[in-house]
């Protein structure tokens, strides 16, 4: 396939909660706006408000999610068709969703939740945890498989970055493999390319400064 974002570069994850000090659309924009004059290809957004915010600034394609709880669900990465339809429309180039084996919300497996959405023509990113998951959901029809639940699942703890996920997706998938999660240096960016994946999101180490402000405290503790 044409991938909508280029080999072999950079994806900022530009999300911030509800509890974190830089949460707001004005904050997000600047962010994207930023990571974009640093050299990212592309941007990773949280909610359709978000989304419609970094896409009336920021002219890269944005792989879009809702992070939404439902009571009873442990999927919380874009849950449901409906939350899906509603990131693509905000202006989500890609829309990446929960594609882990677990229960859905709306009560619509994965398999047709990816077969719903491409009939819509909307790109999927599948957001797995396992080798398998991987495999199943290109098997499905999503677009991109990306490591991002690797060791967030009670079944798939690990130490990260998972390059050795990457690099097994990467060997066996005709879509693209997708390293995120837990990638906190420059170096730890550069092996997950050489591990086979088509590009890399980074989040944290860049764009929640309070996480790497508490690096430096502890480092800084360490040392005296």
């Amino acid at each position: 396939m044409n991938s909508l974002i280029a080999k072999n570069g950079l994806v900022v994850s530009c999300q911030a909660l509800s509890h974190e000090p830089l949460h707001g659309c004005q904050h997000m924009v600047a962010m994207a706006r930023a990571a974009k004059e640093g050299g990212a290809i592309g941007i990773r957004a949280n909610s359709p408000e978000d989304i419609a915010a970094i896409r009336s600034e920021v002219d890269l394609p944005i792989i879009g999610l809702w992070k939404k709880d439902y009571d009873g669900f442990d999927v919380y990465i874009t849950p449901t068709v409906e939350d899906a339809v509603a990131v693509y429309e905000a202006g989500a180039s890609i829309v990446a969703i929960d594609a882990t084996n677990r229960a859905r919300p709306d009560g619509v497996d994965l398999q047709q939740t990816i077969a719903v959405l491409k009939n819509m023509g909307i790109p999927v990113m599948a957001d797995i945890s396992t080798y398998e998951e991987g495999l199943m959901a290109a098997e499905w029809g999503a677009d991109y498989i990306s490591t991002t639940l690797s060791g967030y699942t009670p079944y798939s703890l690990t130490r990260l970055p998972n390059l050795e996920l990457v690099s097994r997706l990467s060997q066996v998938l005709t879509v693209p493999t997708v390293a995120e999660g837990g990638i906190s240096t420059p170096e730890e960016a550069g092996e997950a390319l050489q591990s086979g994946a088509h590009f890399v999101v980074v989040g944290s180490a860049i764009t929640r400064p309070q996480l790497i402000t508490a690096q430096y405290v502890s480092a800084l503790q360490d040392a005296k």
